[in-house]
């Protein structure tokens, strides 16, 4: 034991290399994970677009088989009585039932419904306005205003947004407008999603409170739109598509996201998770060949530009 004590005092470049090298995977998996989110909002669009699939009909599929995923996991790894934690009284259950039902299910089904009417790079940036929406929602409950950064931020995401939907057309939006209000909606969902679930994430944990919150989304989501008529019949290569957004695009997605907080802080993941939209940008345009102006785009970055500001300033 002195003698490892020992080589490791002579040789501090070794715990260095280590922590580096843990940042590093921290980094990499964060960044894999987003952009596997970003992949999934465009196998969603493929899925919408070409293959007549219902919005809810996918997020009804993708909320409760990967729930249950997680739910089985944070099971066989945790305990079964621990996984069930949140149904053991009134104010957890019916916090996890407001979670599911408004939160993820509200996230799940207007970005996906944004990206139905308008398409998965536009859905993705408008969703990323969230942190504006966190940051008004904390000066009107502290009654303090924005601070000047996030005031810039503020006003810089608006014209971002605005440029985004209209290409530089004032008079006109370059997308359908029911794209626009779902992507705000998302937002909006994304916000809540955030803010409301810091109880049940003390008390049970992320990957046991996302599956159910997951799992009963998803679960009232096929009550109310799953039919025998509403199956879709789907060629292999869409079924491959569905099975990539719910085991790859939101399963994996949020198990690499998890991992890479024991490695880097929350701040640089958030960063990080600006790889979701750009890699749900990048394949729009090369893959699905979205048109998208050059001021659309300029917006779009604008937009990403205060997320990743907001990030850094909480480091």
């Amino acid at each position: 034991m002195s003698e490892l004590t020992t080589q490791t005092s002579l040789h501090p470049d070794v715990v260095s290399d280590a922590n580096r090298f843990k940042r590093l995977k921290g980094l990499f998996l964060a960044l894999l994970g987003a952009v596997l989110w970003g992949v999934s909002g465009t196998a969603a669009q493929v899925l919408f677009q070409r293959h007549g699939v219902a919005p809810g009909w996918l997020v009804a599929v993708r909320m409760t088989i990967a729930g249950f995923l997680l739910v089985v996991i944070v099971g066989l790894r945790k305990g079964w009585a621990s996984v069930f934690a949140p149904w053991r009284n009134l104010p957890s259950a019916s916090g996890m039932l407001v979670f599911g039902l408004v939160g993820l299910l509200g996230v799940q089904y207007t970005y996906f419904a944004a990206i139905g009417y308008g398409n998965a790079a536009t859905a993705t940036i408008l969703q990323y306005l969230s942190p504006l929406v966190i940051v008004a929602y904390g000066a009107l409950r502290s009654r303090r205003l924005p601070s000047g950064t996030q005031f810039f931020c503020l006003a810089l995401a608006l014209v971002g947004s605005a440029l985004l939907v209209t290409d530089g057309r004032v008079t006109s939006l370059s997308i359908a407008p029911l794209a626009v209000v779902w992507g705000l909606a998302s937002a909006f969902a994304v916000s809540f999603y955030s803010i409301y679930p810091q109880r049940l994430l003390a008390q049970f944990g992320a990957a046991a409170t996302t599956g159910w919150g997951m799992l009963v989304g998803g679960v009232m989501m096929s009550i109310a739109t799953v039919r025998p008529q509403t199956m879709p019949t789907l060629p292999i290569g869409a079924w491959g598509l569905v099975a990539f957004v719910v085991l790859f695009g939101t399963l994996l997605a949020f198990y690499l996201y998890m991992v890479s907080l024991r490695y880097i802080e929350p701040a640089e993941a958030s960063l990080l998770a600006c790889g979701e939209p750009l890699s749900a940008a990048i394949l729009a345009l090369t893959v699905l060949h979205v048109q998208m102006g050059p001021v659309s785009i300029c917006g779009g970055l604008c937009v990403l530009l205060t997320v990743s500001i907001l990030a850094r300033s909480r480091k």
